[in-house]
């Protein structure tokens, strides 16, 4: 059951905007204001991240590069901080990709590798574009395979355009808008049939058009958007996975389909590292009367590589580092002790944070609670009770003491559904710690930065940014000063299949060896 706060008969908001005003006379909540609100340093922190460090890929240089300067900052703040290890992943850098269309005209292409991609080997490398074929079957495509050969294999669908849907819907007369979609729907489905037919998982398609000879995969994930195009993990071993812009890519496909013989020249760069250390950075304020029990602020801290890793995570990541930095300001001696967890491998499989509880049983044991920031730059908006049925009486006590600038507008879900591995409190939530995620406002988040090229530091929103980390200082400190611990009462689960039953704890990829990729 989901409920405006607004209408919880447990809250009692503050009637007046001003910020000054509280619902409480708890002298601390007006300072974690002040510094939060009037002194951030959330923007400048995220520019350093996102702009110098830039993305956190896991097993690569920015990765090491980002941790490094966490527990750096941390320290300049007095915040004891390290590097907690949880096992190695696949090293990998990634150099400069420059890829241009030679034949029958030039034009240089918005192109990138895909993550832990080869390179070209410090070479350019010429060839035709090829469409993977449409065969009858699986023995047909083994037949087809050899043309491969000395090509580069076009293995995504097309576009029947590049415009949104809400750009057609907007100027398109009559039924045009309703046929561009029934025509982008046939194109995939058609597309679908045709990986289909090649007896092949999409997985395993890149590997077999490698092994036949292919001097490259060329690839195109749209997200639906202006310009937007979802940059993930290759499958490749030897040849490049590049992917092309919408329209770049399109561009290409009617080429080859249409036989005007395109031909690309490829350019780069990447090293592969081994199997190099990954790990969390932990971030600590020890508590003085109850040491041993536990508030976490969470986030993940890696990210994909195709832009900055802005909005996921970075934002996060800064919510809570600089909720830390307001906390150990106005709030250095905390009841509870008050962790931050910035998680390594979460886009592997939540294998950071799932490593870290696993790890720290007595942690988990001791929780109070624990928030968690993963979808965008957007103030919060919701936060449920992960189908703990006590706990809602708790963040409803919490969220009335803040102020309204704060808690206006934040659903909150009760008894809510425990998650199941969509971001880090679920790494939690499966051994029955109360462990909490703050949704944000989505800012066209999923078609527009969610694993995308532009997910940039330009699409952050400072104010919203340093709202959350100042209701996220708020929150931390509320739960604990809480003379009461957050119950761990779970609600009775119905129906078939897994959401039947609380979730289970999984083990965490500790190697690259051991993830499916």
């Amino acid at each position: 059951m989901t409920r405006c706060l607004a209408a919880l008969g447990a809250l009692v908001l503050a009637a007046p905007l001003a910020a000054q005003s509280f619902p409480t006379d708890d002298p601390v909540l007006p300072q974690i204001w002040a510094e939060g609100m009037e002194r951030s340093r959330a923007a400048d922190l995220a520019q350093v991240l996102m702009d110098s460090i830039g993305p956190r890929l896991t097993g690569t240089p920015g990765q090491q590069a980002a941790n490094a300067w966490a527990v750096s900052t941390y320290g300049a703040w007095g915040v004891q901080a390290r590097a907690v290890p949880y096992g190695t992943w696949r090293g990998w850098r990634r150099g400069i990709t420059h890829v241009d269309l030679v034949s029958p005209r030039v034009r240089s292409l918005e192109a990138t590798m895909l993550a832990w991609s080869p390179g070209t080997k410090g070479t350019v490398v010429e060839g035709a574009a090829l469409v993977l074929p449409d065969v009858a079957d699986s023995a047909a495509f083994v037949t087809w395979l050899p043309q491969a050969k000395g090509r580069f294999v076009l293995i995504s669908v097309p576009q029947p355009t590049c415009r949104p849907d809400s750009s057609v819907k907007a100027f398109a007369k009559g039924d045009a808008f309703d046929r561009m979609v029934k025509e982008r729907r046939a194109q995939r489905e058609a597309w679908d049939a045709r990986l289909k037919r090649t007896g092949l998982e999409a997985r395993d398609l890149p590997v077999a058009l490698e092994r036949a000879g292919a001097k490259g995969v060329v690839t195109s994930t749209w997200s639906g958007g202006w310009g937007v195009t979802r940059i993930f993990g290759a499958r490749t071993e030897r040849v490049p996975t590049l992917d092309l812009s919408c329209e770049d890519y399109g561009l290409v496909f009617r080429l080859a389909e249409r036989r005007q013989s395109p031909v690309l020249r490829v350019r780069a760069e990447a090293e592969f590292l081994g199997e190099v250390p990954v790990a969390n950075v932990i971030a600590e304020i020890r508590g003085v009367e109850r040491p041993d029990e536990y508030v976490i602020l969470s986030a993940h801290f890696d990210s994909w590589d195709g832009g900055s890793g802005a909005t996921d995570n970075g934002t996060g990541t800064i919510t809570m580092m600089e909720a830390m930095r307001i906390l150990r300001q106005v709030y250095p001696r905390p009841k509870r002790t008050i962790l931050v967890g910035h998680w390594g491998g979460e886009e592997q499989g939540l294998n950071g944070s799932r490593a870290w509880a696993a790890d720290n049983p007595k942690v988990v044991e001791g929780l109070q609670a624990l928030f968690n920031q993963d979808n965008g730059t957007g103030r919060i908006v919701s936060l449920s009770a992960q189908g703990f049925t006590g706990a809602g009486a708790f963040l409803a006590k919490w969220l009335s003491r803040v102020p309204r600038e704060l808690n206006d507008g934040i659903d909150l879900g009760l008894p809510g559904a425990p998650g199941r591995g969509g971001t880090d409190n679920a790494s939690f939530v499966c051994y029955g710690a109360p462990a909490f995620n703050l949704g944000s406002l989505h800012w066209e988040y999923f078609t527009y930065t969610w694993h995308t090229n532009r997910d940039t530091y330009d699409k952050v929103m400072p104010e919203e940014l340093r709202q959350n980390a100042t209701l996220a200082a708020m929150l931390a400190y509320l739960a604990s000063e809480d003379p009461e611990r957050v119950p761990r009462d779970r609600r009775v689960l119905t129906g078939q299949g897994p959401a039947a039953a609380w979730p289970t704890c999984s083990s965490p990829a500790r190697t690259s060896q051991e993830s499916t990729r």
